[in-house]
């Protein structure tokens, strides 16, 4: 109980400390003249039920995959391995891309259910790094209630890749972040 206690109260701190950041920083992807009203993200509430400690299943091959972005770019990546969980008795399986190999962050883009209703559209994503999100023994923190919204659901003036339909999924992710109304 504590553990989730100290996680919550994480989870809590890194929110109030992005919504600062979006508010007042000159690299916020927030156009100008809407910081002065934004009093913070929308978030679905925390749910300890939707973090995950997993193996990652790492490819032996890292088959180099292309992704569109939403400026019309293409983007090459490296599909890295997959993680298998379940959500509400469904098997669900989410890639991890790395953009070289190298790269300290394993990214993990998803759509879901939630997708054009309560969560942007487009997706979105979880970027695991090895110093803050790999255990002692070796597996991931799969947390979504850190699932953030690509900068391009706050500006045009970003290009966010696409999700791969390899990583749309079948059921309601009902954590992180939630649409941002402009």
């Amino acid at each position: 109980m504590q553990e989730e206690s100290k996680w919550l109260q994480n989870l809590k701190m890194q929110r109030v400390r992005k919504d600062k950041f979006f508010k007042n920083d000159e690299k916020s992807p927030l156009p100008e003249d809407e910081k002065e009203e934004f009093d913070g993200l929308d978030y679905f509430e925390p749910n300890p039920d939707l973090r995950f400690e997993l193996e990652l299943n790492e490819f032996d091959e890292k088959n180099p995959i292309e992704v569109n972005d939403t400026a019309g770019n293409v983007r090459d990546m490296l599909v890295w391995g997959e993680f298998n969980f379940q959500i509400d008795d469904c098997d669900c399986t989410l890639q991890a891309y790395k953009s070289r190999v190298g790269e300290e962050r394993l990214f993990v883009p998803y759509k879901d259910e939630t997708n054009g209703q309560e969560s942007y559209g487009a997706g979105r994503y979880l970027d695991l790094y090895y110093d803050r999100h790999q255990t002692k023994e070796g597996k991931w923190l799969l947390d979504f209630n850190r699932s953030t919204l690509p900068w391009c659901a706050f500006s045009e003036k970003y290009a966010c890749p696409y999700v791969p339909q390899e990583n749309w999924l079948e059921v309601e992710i009902r954590a992180g972040e939630k649409n941002y109304e402009h």
